[in-house]
């Protein structure tokens, strides 16, 4: 059974903020608000280059912050979805939005609607990182939303961002273990990139604000997986995903950006495994499953190359008996 969503962008409309990093469109790609006709055709379109059985699919609102928006229009985009959820055509809806704009009246009125999933855009667990990123909401605000959104048969994502102003990797780690506290469903993980025609640009271009290095976000992203994963809950990205605009030719000035950053983190994953095996000698083999196998070498065989480096000889053979994420020792 494969999973597919299909993204209908609402950028930017109906959030009464301005958060340093954020500009929907140039993230999105899109700047049109979609109506009901739009997202009917979206959905319709998606659904002709999809399987017919052994799939689940859900209708994502993606892109801003969907209960923020005039009522009349949530419920003109979600009618349009909800057709085809009633003809069994797709199996759910799964939005994203602001903790801040969750109440017991917003919920009902999304699972009149048939909505699966919803996402907060939780980004830190700090009020000190959440006021300098100027998000308009606290820690508190969060709790409070999740313990709403509890209440209803939905599966919950909160979504958390490394890098921001005032952040460092030890309030980054505070935030995923509070996270994992509140027991969502999933996660996400996105470095802070620094997006053209946003706040954090000029505060960039004013030497007020330094991004995460390439190596340090993927480091502390894949620490942060490790966390959530001993807790049983999944990380279903990390880093944001390419675009034409969300690329070193596009709107993006700087930052911890890579094609394949969740590629990186999870090859980190089995390097740190490895390097941690190697207590004694210079010289290892290793049994990885073979769904796992080029994670173990890493992007690019990057992690092959740094062991190289290192003067240390590994090698790796494929065995279905191993489970997956894990490495067993041969030699």
């Amino acid at each position: 059974m494969r999973y597919y969503n299909i993204p209908i962008f609402v950028p930017h409309y109906g959030c009464p903020f301005d958060c340093v990093f954020c500009n929907q469109k140039h993230i999105t790609g899109e700047g049109e608000v979609p109506s009901g006709e739009r997202a009917d055709k979206i959905i319709r379109e998606h659904l002709e280059t999809l399987p017919k059985t052994d799939r689940i699919i859900e209708a994502a609102f993606f892109g801003g912050s969907f209960t923020a928006v005039e009522t009349s229009l949530q419920e003109e985009l979600l009618a349009a979805a909800y057709e085809f959820v009633k003809s069994g055509e797709i199996d759910g809806i799964r939005l994203s939005t602001r903790p801040d704009f969750i109440n017991d009246e917003i919920m009902q009125r999304l699972i009149s609607y048939g909505v699966t999933t919803v996402e907060l855009g939780v980004q830190s667990m700090d009020d000190g990182v959440l006021f300098a990123a100027g998000r308009g909401h606290t820690a508190t605000d969060v709790e409070t939303a999740v313990r709403v959104i509890k209440k209803y048969p939905v599966k919950l994502g909160l979504q958390m961002m490394t890098g921001l102003p005032s952040d460092n990797d030890e309030k980054s780690i505070a935030t995923a273990e509070k996270i994992i506290a509140l027991k969502p469903d999933f996660v996400r993980i996105y470095p802070t990139l620094v997006i053209r025609d946003t706040r954090l640009c000029e505060m960039y271009g004013q030497g007020t604000y330094r991004p995460q290095e390439l190596e340090g976000a993927v480091s502390l992203a894949a620490r942060l997986m490790e966390m959530f994963r001993k807790n049983n809950i999944t990380v279903i990205r990390a880093g944001l995903a390419a675009t034409e605009e969300i690329s070193p030719n596009g709107a993006l000035v700087a930052g911890p950006y890579h094609s394949a950053f969740g590629e990186l983190c999870e090859g980190e994953l089995f390097y740190n495994k490895m390097l941690d095996s190697l207590s004694e000698g210079k010289t290892a083999v290793f049994a990885v499953n073979p769904r796992d196998i080029s994670k173990a070498i890493g992007n690019g065989a990057r992690n092959m190359t740094r062991f190289k480096e290192q003067g240390i000889s590994v090698s790796l053979i494929q065995d279905e008996a191993v489970p997956l994420g894990e490495i067993v020792r041969k030699d």
